[in-house]
């Protein structure tokens, strides 16, 4: 018996050794502390859920919105709102980190509203119709995604913690991997639903399941320690007045000049990118279950290539994976101006998923490297203001141009604009090495 015992628990130690190394992306976890292995495991059952219920959402919300009758000034109206009220509340957010700590009751709070707020947006039309519903509806889309942005710098300096430096590359390659999976199956299965079920019906269902889904993304991230940081650091008490930032942007060039670059790259991101999909059902007239393939096009490139990703990304550096993926991202706006046939967006997907899959990995890698630890929740939330007042602005130029040019002229536009932010950074970054090369060839 006690033989039994012993091998029973010598299986058990092989299969949780096989798991580390399958979530961590190598052996390099087995190393770590017990906590930080507990830590990365519940944070990568974390990125399972979540992704399974957000791929839902960024799939199918607008489109949902569209079959309760939403106008696409609404859908460009509500992109553009969602990010400056989230940007007003980013700073605060950055405020509550550096002066309270509770990093993890603070995402826990606005990982469960926007479960929460699902849940709504799955029920409304059941008590409420016409205009009113679609004013409720993209005001509770605009409130969640606001809550998130609030939780946004408590995630960013909880989760520089979780990782440890030396194999965030294979990590987050490893997470990004279960995450693509999880998101393809989801929204493969809720397109098939939709389909089936009579609108808005299905779209109903669907964010019925991601609600159902994000609760075990919530419980996930709440068995996360919460400790490092508040012992690490003082608490820091200055306000963060415009000054202030100002003053540690001009002590940080490096954070500032990205962020100037990612202001343009997003700005031109989302001249097109709220109107893919309203592209895709009203003017090439696909159904619910092609928008779904679509997706998982994209989805199943990005997590295929995710391993070999996040080799490069710790073999290369993050700035040289940033600079490559994002010179070769503006292919894929510049071809959807040539589709006629809702199948030809699939082959373009499969190409853009595999490179956002390098860039997302890389500059998030990056924007980790070049932020400071223990300013880290305000530069995160510095940034992210920059990116969501980037973003709102390109939603409502790409609705301007839609209504009194063409779609055509918004994915040309936002094309040339990532090409060309691309492009400095690519100057910038070559510039940042041949200066570190020669500081580091003097004697």
């Amino acid at each position: 018996m006690q033989k039994f015992r012993s091998n029973k628990t010598a299986a058990l130690e092989r299969a949780r050794g096989h798991f580390l190394r399958l979530a961590t992306g190598g052996d390099w976890a087995l190393n770590q502390s017990e906590a930080t292995r507990r830590n990365l495991v519940w944070f990568w059952w974390d990125g399972f859920f979540a992704s399974a219920a957000d791929n839902i959402v960024a799939t199918y919300m607008v489109v949902y919105l569209v079959a309760l009758g939403a106008t696409q000034a609404q859908i460009g109206l509500m992109s553009s709102l969602s990010s400056l009220s989230a940007a007003l509340l980013l700073l605060p957010g950055a405020m509550m980190v550096e002066r309270v700590g509770k990093r993890r009751s603070m995402v826990l709070a606005g990982g469960g509203w926007a479960r929460l707020a699902l849940l709504l947006l799955a029920v409304l039309p059941l008590f409420i119709q016409e205009s009113a519903l679609i004013y409720l509806a993209i005001a509770v889309s605009i409130s969640r995604d606001a809550m998130i942005n609030l939780s946004f710098p408590a995630w960013m300096s909880l989760t520089s913690d979780v990782v440890p430096m030396e194999g965030r590359g294979r990590f987050f390659s490893s997470r990004n991997f279960i995450m693509g999976l999880s998101g393809i199956l989801m929204t493969f299965l809720a397109g098939q639903v939709i389909t089936r079920i009579q609108q808005p019906a299905g779209y109903q269902v669907a964010m019925f399941a991601a609600f159902a889904i994000g609760i075990f993304s919530v419980v996930s991230f709440s068995h996360l320690t919460d400790t490092p940081r508040p012992l690490a650091y003082p608490r820091v008490k200055e306000l963060l007045t415009p000054r202030v930032l100002l003053r540690e942007l001009l002590a940080h060039r490096e954070f500032a000049t990205f962020a100037a670059i990612s202001a343009l790259w997003n700005f031109s991101l989302n001249i097109a990118g709220p109107f893919f999909n309203v592209y895709l059902v009203k003017e090439l007239k696909a159904d619910a279950a092609m928008v779904g393939i679509a997706a998982i096009a994209s989805s199943a490139a990005t997590m295929l290539a995710q391993r070999k990703l996040g080799e490069l990304n710790d073999r290369w550096g993050s700035r040289r994976l940033t600079v490559l993926s994002g010179l070769l991202i503006p292919i894929a706006p510049l071809a959807w101006a040539f589709v006629n046939a809702p199948w030809q967006v699939i082959p373009i997907n499969l190409l853009s998923g595999m490179l956002w899959g390098g860039y997302n990995l890389a500059s998030f890698n990056y924007l980790l490297q070049i932020t400071p630890d223990e300013r880290r929740a305000r530069f995160s939330a510095l940034f992210q203001i920059i990116v969501t007042i980037s973003l709102a602005l390109g939603a409502a130029l790409g609705s301007l141009i839609i209504s009194t040019l063409s779609y055509r002229v918004v994915f040309f536009s936002s094309s040339a604009g990532r090409l060309i932010a691309a492009l400095l950074f690519a100057f910038i970054a070559a510039r940042a090495v041949r200066i570190s090369t020669r500081q580091t060839e003097t004697p």
